[in-house]
């Protein structure tokens, strides 16, 4: 049986956006992230079900995620974790508790399992010197089966302002085939709103040397309702990097002004920031220029060309979501490495030590980081995949669900197809011979209508913990 088509239109409606753009989760996981607790997971329960999951599948493949919290300044927009600093020594501090945790992680998986995604993320990865990456991959490679033919999905994220002589290059003969590099903007004045200037020339500079050196792919981010930003400065931006820097994928994401959470967006004034009906132009306009440059439309903040490997992957149904956002490795265990890192494995999430002095402190009595999480349950599994078929597909059939879960489709979510009809209604979707067609006008409104299957949510109603859609 042939899979259906995978419609990849999308369309801006800002009557729709208006009246549906609440606060959402960003569905990287379900049961998400604000729900585990303490007392659900801890390190013996980590252990458990690794080696349930080997007596199950002992060579089911591997990702794996390590987190270099580390940055030189602080961007004023920032949300991620992240530690501020000038004192490189404290880098070499973290990874020696790094190395630490990878050991013990090592023992506990083994070495026949096969990495087949690795993603260094931050912070900022390339804030290590050379001779610490090459330490860092060399302990990792020790510990854990990585491909040494280049097949694996390997990237990294890099700040264009971190990259001395050589540093690409060595990047790409360790391993890495993929590189993420943050700009954000190009404008000068939005530069300096959010303390990161950073000139075009360094960009052209960097993604060019990635290309000379053999990376496969090149991500752009850019972030739109940055202060100072316009439709027309940042529809200049986004025409200008295309022009220049030609990338694979981007990823244009929606800056959420969170300053009661977060310190350092209070340096941020809220009078220099685009109002609501102008963000919505900058969506507008930035979605359409993509279109015109055959960019698809992959979900939520990003695009890719027609023939990168993520278009390919939910242009055939084959699209998946984890906390590395979408990806083309279902098949695979999550494994996070460092301060505050999530892993999935099997049927659990855990999550590290949130604080750095906390995390290495753990680690140096030789035992796992690991201080709260989840083991789902059969209706949390049942969820999962409802949220996430959505999610990469914008389409979900009932046969498909009743078949792998043995359930009748319009009784168990009974409560969650009673809010359907209003959407049905406004256009973002239709319910039709018993599957769920996410319109064009939908999909950016997708992790809205997926709130109507999130139990935990629906129980709560309890949305303030997270950002806007849009």
């Amino acid at each position: 049986m042939s899979k259906p088509h995978i419609s990849q239109e999308v369309l801006v409606d800002r009557g729709l956006i208006n009246k549906y753009n609440r606060a959402a989760p960003r569905y990287t996981s379900y049961p998400t992230a604000p729900y585990f607790k303490e007392e659900l997971v801890d390190r013996e329960i980590y252990k458990n079900e690794v080696q349930r999951i080997a007596k199950v599948d002992p060579k089911r493949p591997l990702s794996l995620y390590v987190h270099i919290p580390f940055c030189q300044q602080e961007c004023y927009y920032c949300g991620c974790m992240r530690m501020i600093t000038k004192d490189r020594e404290r880098a070499g501090v973290y990874l020696e508790s790094l190395y630490q945790e990878i050991d013990i992680l090592g023992e506990l998986f083994g070495r026949n399992k096969p990495v087949v995604q690795l993603h260094f993320g931050g912070g900022t990865p390339t804030y290590l010197n050379n001779q610490q990456l090459q330490q860092l991959l060399d302990k990792i490679g020790e510990n854990f089966l990585l491909l040494d033919d280049d097949s694996g999905d390997y990237s990294i994220e890099v700040d264009p302002r971190e990259v001395s002589d050589g540093k690409l290059a060595l990047l790409r003969k360790l391993g890495f085939n993929r590189i993420s590099f943050g700009i954000q903007d190009i404008n000068p004045k939005v530069q300096e709103a959010v303390n990161r200037v950073q000139p075009l020339e360094m960009d052209i500079r960097v993604v060019k040397e990635a290309r000379e050196v053999g990376f496969k792919s090149v991500n752009i981010d850019l972030i739109y309702g940055l202060p100072h930003q316009t439709a027309t400065s940042f529809a200049n931006t986004l025409k200008t990097v295309l022009a220049e820097l030609d990338p694979d994928r981007l990823a244009i994401f929606n800056f959420a002004h969170l300053p009661e959470l977060l310190k350092n967006q209070r340096k941020i004034a809220a009078d220099h920031l685009p109002p609501p009906d102008e963000k919505l132009q900058i969506l507008e306009e930035s979605i359409q220029i993509l279109e015109e440059r055959g960019y698809v439309y992959i979900g939520m903040d990003h695009f890719g060309k027609p023939q990168d490997e993520l278009t390919i992957a939910q242009k055939e149904g084959k699209l998946h979501r984890n906390f590395q956002g979408y990806t083309t490795h279902a098949e695979c265990d999550l494994v996070g490495m460092g301060v505050s890192s999530i892993s999935q494995i099997g049927d659990m999430y855990a999550q590290n030590l949130k604080k750095v002095h906390n995390y290495q402190d753990e680690v140096k009595t030789g035992v796992l980081p690991v201080f709260r999480g989840l083991i789902m349950s059969a209706d949390d599994r049942i969820r999962h995949t409802v949220i996430m078929k959505l999610m990469c597909d914008f389409r979900l059939d009932f046969a498909a669900i009743e078949s792998q879960f043995s359930l009748v489709f319009e009784e168990y979510f009974a409560d969650a197809l009673k809010q359907l009809p209003p959407m049905e209604a406004d256009g973002l979707l239709t319910v039709k011979d018993r599957i769920i067609q996410v319109s064009p006008a939908g999909k950016v409104l997708i992790r809205n209508i997926c709130t109507a299957f999130d139990w935990y949510l629906q129980q709560s109603q309890n949305s303030n913990r997270f950002s806007q859609a849009i």
